[in-house]
């Protein structure tokens, strides 16, 4: 794959009420905010919830026909419940992502704000920050629009460091390439 190719990545933070989905292009190490927004499903019953998601997933991806998505990881939380749903709605975005024939890559929660902030622990406010900066924003997104965009700029990142690693090589982390990127 040529590094100097544009590259459109749809970013999503998933929730069972406020899932937020962010759009970037990279242009060769050049990262640019095309759009960012939250999907807001309300309070009804879940599978209504898990529907609407499914749906604003897909007409994001008919609106700026990102060629690239990354989403993040489910982490465990205290309330089992709410991971579970939090699963599923991750579940629902994925899908209206694969019908479209997108790869999808995943990254924790620890891994976005890494990429973003240099730490796995940083608040939001700092991911925030962070994301207004490297996409040179007027204003500060809101928390899960920005939370989708970081999750979009980590996949850029990682996208370029593999993009100039022979597949079967190693990464400065010692860990070895998977694959390739389609």
């Amino acid at each position: 794959m040529n590094p100097n190719t544009m590259t459109r990545i749809l970013g999503i933070d998933p929730g069972s009420r406020i899932t937020g989905y962010g759009i970037i292009e990279v242009h060769g190490g050049r990262h640019v905010h095309v759009a960012d927004g939250c999907l807001r499903v309300g309070e009804g019953d879940l599978p209504q919830r898990l529907g609407a998601i499914f749906a604003g997933i897909e007409a994001v991806l008919e609106e700026y026909a990102p060629t690239q998505a990354a989403i993040e990881r489910v982490f465990v939380q205290r309330n089992v419940d709410s991971a579970l749903k939090l699963g599923q709605a991750r579940g629902a975005a994925i899908c209206a992502v694969v019908q479209r024939g997108l790869p999808v890559a995943e990254y924790t929660p620890a891994e976005i704000k890494k990429a973003l902030v240099g730490r796995g622990a940083a608040a939001k406010e700092q991911v925030q920050h962070m994301v207004k900066a490297l996409l040179a924003l007027e204003e500060t997104p809101a928390a899960d629009a920005a939370d989708a965009l970081a999750c979009a700029l980590c996949h850029g990142h990682t996208r370029q460091t593999l993009l100039h690693v022979p597949a079967g090589g190693k990464l400065r982390s010692g860990r070895t390439k998977r694959g390739g990127w389609r």
